[in-house]
């Protein structure tokens, strides 16, 4: 019987809670899956619900983090800056988009290995940001794809796409663009889990968005009442992030056929925790 391996992929993690939902239960989590890995978007993990730090790096991989990836809030901590620099060859924590240009810090693309009845798996994770409604003016994240593609598929069958953009569509182009070419394509950013988790027809695992990590009854991760005083009076607001329990926490488990590459299932989970602080 062919080895299998599984992934959990966990969406945007906002703020201080949603890093206290995120250590609080992902150990769990792995176990009722019985994942082998994690994947974790940490691009809204900071204090203010805007970028990350060094120190939530490390918490995060020492509750069982394998990789980080991020998104267009990726610059928001000055502290980001030296910790890339810091960070050398292919197989680092912390990820940002592969299509920002070649010259800023960071990879856009690390990886790992895991055993796997009784063998070494190297898994890849490569980290693409959407262009449409997106205020940083990217590369092609498709063409983007394709370079890192020609690299990542000499190293590994097992890939794993995480596409931070605004627009379904986009992320529904990449996922059938890259479909029989990578394990799984996820959809992140909008913080709204989808109900379309699914094995595309060449058989790559694909779902709109993950989902986020934060309060529950905050707005994407925000302190609703700001964001309603916008909408109803077009005034500027100051958005805060929403540190209140309960908590979700939404993702997917993937499990992957090692041999091929290729998913045999997507499931996507969302568990809520009443009692978690920040």
């Amino acid at each position: 019987m062919p080895a299998k391996l599984k992934v959990l992929m966990i969406g945007d993690v906002a703020g201080p809670l949603g890093c206290a939902m995120f250590t609080k239960n992902i150990s769990s989590l792995r176990t009722k899956y019985q994942a082998d890995a994690v994947i974790v978007n940490g691009e809204n993990a900071a204090e203010n619900g805007r970028g990350i730090t060094p120190k939530i790096v490390a918490d995060f991989i020492a509750a069982g983090a394998n990789v980080i990836t991020t998104g267009n809030h990726i610059w928001a901590k000055k502290e980001i800056l030296p910790y890339f620099e810091q960070q050398r060859g292919e197989r680092v924590p912390l990820i940002r988009p592969a299509n920002f240009p070649s010259s800023v810090p960071g990879a856009g693309y690390a990886l790992f290995d895991l055993t796997i009845a009784q063998q070494t798996v190297t898994v890849a994770v490569l980290n693409l940001q959407g262009r449409i409604f997106m205020k940083e003016q990217l590369d092609c994240p498709f063409r983007a794809a394709d370079t890192a593609l020609s690299y990542l598929r000499t190293k590994t069958k097992i890939i794993l796409v995480d596409m931070h953009a605004e627009t379904s569509a986009e992320k529904i182009g990449l996922g059938f663009y890259l479909d029989g070419r990578v394990s799984a394509v996820v959809g992140t950013h909008t913080h709204v889990p989808t109900a379309d988790a699914r094995r595309l027809p060449k058989g790559t695992a694909f779902i709109t968005d993950l989902g986020f990590t934060g309060a529950y009854n905050s707005m994407i991760g925000m302190q609703k009442e700001a964001i309603l005083a916008n909408f109803l009076t077009q005034m500027p607001q100051k958005f805060i992030v929403d540190v209140l329990p309960p908590a979700v926490m939404s993702g997917v488990c993937i499990t992957i056929d090692v041999s091929t590459g290729l998913a045999d299932k997507i499931e996507n989970f969302s568990i809520l925790d009443q009692d978690v602080k920040a």
